[in-house]
Protein backbone atom coordinates (compact mmCIF):
# COMPACT_ATOMS: atom_id res chain seq x y z
CA UNK A 1 0.00 0.00 0.00
CA UNK A 2 2.41 2.38 0.80
CA UNK A 3 4.50 2.14 -2.45
CA UNK A 4 1.38 2.23 -4.04
CA UNK A 5 0.74 5.83 -2.79
CA UNK A 6 4.41 6.81 -3.31
CA UNK A 7 4.18 6.00 -7.30
CA UNK A 8 0.55 7.76 -6.75
CA UNK A 9 2.01 11.26 -5.56
CA UNK A 10 5.22 11.09 -7.83
CA UNK A 11 2.56 10.87 -11.18
CA UNK A 12 0.18 13.58 -9.78
CA UNK A 13 3.74 16.02 -8.92
CA UNK A 14 4.98 15.22 -12.66
CA UNK A 15 1.84 16.21 -14.05
CA UNK A 16 1.61 19.41 -11.88
CA UNK A 17 5.55 20.18 -13.16
CA UNK A 18 4.07 19.88 -17.18
CA UNK A 19 0.64 21.61 -16.50
CA UNK A 20 3.43 24.58 -14.94
CA UNK A 21 5.51 24.73 -17.84
CA UNK A 22 2.62 25.07 -20.42
CA UNK A 23 1.10 27.88 -18.56
CA UNK A 24 4.57 29.30 -18.08
CA UNK A 25 4.77 29.85 -22.20
CA UNK A 26 3.46 32.86 -24.43
CA UNK A 27 1.64 33.26 -27.72
CA UNK A 28 4.10 34.74 -30.36
CA UNK A 29 2.31 36.28 -33.67
CA UNK A 30 4.60 34.75 -36.69
CA UNK A 31 4.54 37.37 -39.80
CA UNK A 32 5.80 37.25 -43.35
CA UNK A 33 9.00 39.14 -44.27
CA UNK A 34 8.37 42.53 -45.90
CA UNK A 35 8.67 41.23 -49.33
CA UNK A 36 5.27 38.90 -48.91
CA UNK A 37 3.23 42.52 -47.27
CA UNK A 38 4.39 40.88 -43.88
CA UNK A 39 0.86 38.76 -43.82
CA UNK A 40 0.45 36.79 -40.23
CA UNK A 41 1.78 33.07 -40.79
CA UNK A 42 0.11 31.38 -37.23
CA UNK A 43 1.08 32.30 -33.97
CA UNK A 44 3.58 29.72 -31.95
CA UNK A 45 3.37 29.28 -27.84
CA UNK A 46 7.14 29.49 -26.48
CA UNK A 47 8.17 29.76 -22.69
CA UNK A 48 11.14 31.48 -24.31
CA UNK A 49 11.40 34.18 -26.71
CA UNK A 50 15.31 33.10 -27.34
CA UNK A 51 13.92 29.42 -28.77
CA UNK A 52 11.91 31.25 -31.17
CA UNK A 53 15.13 31.58 -33.25
CA UNK A 54 15.55 28.82 -36.25
CA UNK A 55 12.02 27.35 -36.13
CA UNK A 56 10.36 26.75 -39.77
CA UNK A 57 6.73 27.17 -40.68
CA UNK A 58 5.02 26.79 -44.42
CA UNK A 59 2.40 28.27 -45.87
CA UNK A 60 0.89 28.08 -49.63
CA UNK A 61 0.41 31.37 -52.07
CA UNK A 62 -3.39 30.73 -51.59
CA UNK A 63 -2.79 31.53 -47.54
CA UNK A 64 -1.08 34.56 -48.57
CA UNK A 65 -2.73 36.32 -51.85
CA UNK A 66 -6.28 34.24 -51.57
CA UNK A 67 -5.14 33.01 -54.98
CA UNK A 68 -7.06 28.88 -55.27
CA UNK A 69 -4.47 28.32 -58.29
CA UNK A 70 -1.72 28.23 -56.58
CA UNK A 71 -2.66 26.00 -53.36
CA UNK A 72 -0.15 23.52 -54.21
CA UNK A 73 2.82 25.74 -54.01
CA UNK A 74 4.23 25.86 -50.59
CA UNK A 75 6.19 28.48 -49.18
CA UNK A 76 9.02 28.62 -46.71
CA UNK A 77 10.08 31.09 -44.07
CA UNK A 78 12.45 31.22 -40.53
CA UNK A 79 12.17 32.92 -37.60
CA UNK A 80 15.48 35.31 -37.34
CA UNK A 81 14.41 37.79 -34.89
CA UNK A 82 11.70 38.12 -31.86
CA UNK A 83 10.32 42.08 -31.13
CA UNK A 84 7.89 41.74 -28.12
CA UNK A 85 5.00 39.18 -29.24
CA UNK A 86 5.89 39.66 -32.55
CA UNK A 87 8.14 36.80 -34.62
CA UNK A 88 9.54 38.21 -37.66
CA UNK A 89 10.85 35.69 -40.52
CA UNK A 90 12.75 35.20 -44.00
CA UNK A 91 12.20 33.36 -46.79
CA UNK A 92 14.26 29.96 -46.87
CA UNK A 93 12.51 28.01 -49.69
CA UNK A 94 9.92 27.28 -52.00
CA UNK A 95 8.21 23.59 -52.68
CA UNK A 96 5.40 21.99 -54.55
CA UNK A 97 2.81 19.45 -52.66
CA UNK A 98 3.67 15.67 -53.71
CA UNK A 99 0.19 15.28 -54.68
CA UNK A 100 0.25 17.47 -57.41
CA UNK A 101 3.81 16.64 -58.78
CA UNK A 102 1.90 13.03 -58.90
CA UNK A 103 -0.47 14.09 -60.88
CA UNK A 104 1.56 15.33 -63.79
CA UNK A 105 3.64 12.08 -64.14
CA UNK A 106 2.24 9.65 -66.58
CA UNK A 107 2.69 6.24 -68.30
CA UNK A 108 5.62 6.02 -71.76
CA UNK A 109 6.90 10.07 -70.48
CA UNK A 110 10.55 10.87 -69.34
CA UNK A 111 10.31 13.00 -66.30
CA UNK A 112 14.43 14.62 -65.45
CA UNK A 113 15.27 15.98 -62.85
CA UNK A 114 17.48 18.82 -62.78
CA UNK A 115 19.56 21.11 -60.02
CA UNK A 116 20.77 24.29 -60.87
CA UNK A 117 22.91 27.14 -58.25
CA UNK A 118 21.86 30.55 -59.11
CA UNK A 119 23.86 33.71 -57.92
CA UNK A 120 20.68 36.73 -57.50
CA UNK A 121 22.24 40.28 -58.38
CA UNK A 122 21.77 41.09 -54.58
CA UNK A 123 23.75 38.33 -53.27
CA UNK A 124 21.66 35.49 -52.31
CA UNK A 125 23.05 32.05 -53.53
CA UNK A 126 19.54 29.77 -54.50
CA UNK A 127 19.09 26.29 -55.57
CA UNK A 128 16.69 25.71 -58.28
CA UNK A 129 15.12 22.20 -59.40
CA UNK A 130 13.04 22.57 -62.32
CA UNK A 131 11.20 19.62 -63.51
CA UNK A 132 10.86 18.70 -67.49
CA UNK A 133 8.09 16.20 -68.52
CA UNK A 134 8.11 15.38 -72.13
CA UNK A 135 5.80 13.85 -74.38
CA UNK A 136 7.39 10.56 -75.08
CA UNK A 137 10.30 8.89 -73.96
CA UNK A 138 13.73 10.71 -75.03
CA UNK A 139 17.24 9.13 -74.79
CA UNK A 140 20.32 9.98 -72.39
CA UNK A 141 21.70 12.37 -74.44
CA UNK A 142 18.58 14.66 -74.98
CA UNK A 143 18.32 14.98 -71.30
CA UNK A 144 22.02 15.79 -70.78
CA UNK A 145 21.19 18.44 -73.53
CA UNK A 146 18.03 19.89 -71.92
CA UNK A 147 20.72 20.07 -68.18
CA UNK A 148 22.86 22.43 -70.08
CA UNK A 149 20.25 24.71 -72.09
CA UNK A 150 18.36 25.18 -68.77
CA UNK A 151 21.71 25.74 -66.58
CA UNK A 152 23.03 28.17 -68.77
CA UNK A 153 19.59 29.90 -69.14
CA UNK A 154 19.27 30.33 -64.98
CA UNK A 155 22.74 31.35 -64.01
CA UNK A 156 22.55 33.76 -66.98
CA UNK A 157 19.28 35.29 -66.45
CA UNK A 158 19.50 34.82 -62.28
CA UNK A 159 22.59 36.63 -61.87
CA UNK A 160 20.16 40.14 -63.19
CA UNK A 161 17.44 39.43 -60.60
CA UNK A 162 16.82 39.79 -57.08
CA UNK A 163 15.60 37.35 -54.64
CA UNK A 164 12.16 38.67 -55.61
CA UNK A 165 12.14 38.90 -58.85
CA UNK A 166 13.20 35.36 -58.92
CA UNK A 167 10.18 33.91 -56.25
CA UNK A 168 7.70 36.71 -58.62
CA UNK A 169 9.22 34.53 -62.00
CA UNK A 170 8.71 30.78 -60.10
CA UNK A 171 5.16 31.26 -58.64
CA UNK A 172 3.64 33.33 -61.26
CA UNK A 173 4.78 30.62 -64.21
CA UNK A 174 7.49 32.86 -66.13
CA UNK A 175 10.27 31.30 -65.24
CA UNK A 176 8.95 28.09 -66.42
CA UNK A 177 8.06 28.97 -69.41
CA UNK A 178 11.26 30.64 -70.46
CA UNK A 179 12.44 27.28 -69.23
CA UNK A 180 10.06 25.70 -71.96
CA UNK A 181 11.20 27.83 -75.21
CA UNK A 182 14.78 27.20 -74.02
CA UNK A 183 14.59 23.21 -74.14
CA UNK A 184 12.41 22.80 -77.02
CA UNK A 185 15.11 23.20 -79.47
CA UNK A 186 16.43 19.54 -78.38
CA UNK A 187 13.11 18.27 -77.97
CA UNK A 188 9.12 18.91 -77.35
CA UNK A 189 8.57 19.57 -73.79
CA UNK A 190 5.00 18.98 -72.42
CA UNK A 191 5.43 20.81 -68.89
CA UNK A 192 8.46 22.51 -67.03
CA UNK A 193 7.30 22.95 -63.06
CA UNK A 194 9.70 24.67 -60.46
CA UNK A 195 9.53 21.83 -58.12
CA UNK A 196 11.88 23.06 -55.31
CA UNK A 197 14.09 26.05 -54.59
CA UNK A 198 16.45 26.89 -51.29
CA UNK A 199 18.39 29.45 -50.47
CA UNK A 200 21.56 28.46 -49.89
CA UNK A 201 23.67 31.69 -48.91
CA UNK A 202 21.76 34.78 -47.38
CA UNK A 203 22.30 38.46 -49.51
CA UNK A 204 23.41 41.54 -48.02
CA UNK A 205 20.12 42.90 -49.09
CA UNK A 206 17.01 43.14 -47.02
CA UNK A 207 14.14 40.92 -48.35
CA UNK A 208 11.98 44.21 -48.67
CA UNK A 209 10.94 44.33 -52.17
CA UNK A 210 7.27 43.19 -52.68
CA UNK A 211 6.71 40.17 -54.64
CA UNK A 212 3.04 40.20 -54.58
CA UNK A 213 1.29 43.84 -56.38
CA UNK A 214 -0.40 45.30 -53.73
CA UNK A 215 -4.30 46.13 -54.59
CA UNK A 216 -4.82 49.60 -55.12
CA UNK A 217 -8.04 51.06 -52.90
CA UNK A 218 -11.45 51.00 -54.44
CA UNK A 219 -12.53 54.45 -55.02
CA UNK A 220 -14.81 55.94 -52.31
CA UNK A 221 -18.54 55.90 -53.59
CA UNK A 222 -20.56 59.15 -52.84
CA UNK A 223 -24.01 58.68 -50.56
CA UNK A 224 -26.86 57.51 -52.59
CA UNK A 225 -28.30 60.51 -50.89
CA UNK A 226 -25.87 63.00 -51.97
CA UNK A 227 -26.41 61.28 -55.47
CA UNK A 228 -30.38 61.74 -54.93
CA UNK A 229 -30.31 65.15 -54.13
CA UNK A 230 -27.59 66.25 -56.31
CA UNK A 231 -30.07 64.88 -59.08
CA UNK A 232 -32.88 66.37 -57.63
CA UNK A 233 -31.74 69.80 -57.23
CA UNK A 234 -33.18 72.08 -60.51
CA UNK A 235 -30.50 73.95 -62.75
CA UNK A 236 -30.24 77.40 -62.01
CA UNK A 237 -31.87 79.66 -64.60
CA UNK A 238 -29.34 81.71 -66.19
CA UNK A 239 -29.99 85.51 -65.40
CA UNK A 240 -32.19 87.40 -67.96
CA UNK A 241 -30.64 90.81 -69.43
CA UNK A 242 -32.18 93.37 -67.47
CA UNK A 243 -34.58 95.06 -69.77
CA UNK A 244 -34.08 99.10 -69.97
CA UNK A 245 -36.48 101.11 -67.87
CA UNK A 246 -39.59 102.76 -69.45
CA UNK A 247 -40.82 105.86 -68.32
CA UNK A 248 -44.58 106.35 -67.57
CA UNK A 249 -46.57 107.75 -69.85
CA UNK A 250 -47.88 111.41 -68.82
CA UNK A 251 -51.81 111.80 -67.75
CA UNK A 252 -53.60 114.32 -69.85
CA UNK A 253 -56.99 114.82 -68.71
CA UNK A 254 -59.69 115.00 -71.27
Amino acid sequence: MAATSTKKTVTKAASRKVKDRWKAKEWYKVYAPRMFNQVQLGETPSADPSSLIGRITEATVHDLTGDFSKMHVKLKFKITEVNGFDAHTVFIGQDLTSDYIRRLTRRKRTKTDHVIDIRTKDGYLIRVKPMSITEKRIQASQETAVRTLMTKELQTSGAEMTISDIIRSVISGEMAKRLSNVSKVVVPIKRIEIRKTEVLEMGSAPQDQPVFATPEPEPVAEPEAAVETAKAAPEEAPEAPAEEEIAPAERTDE
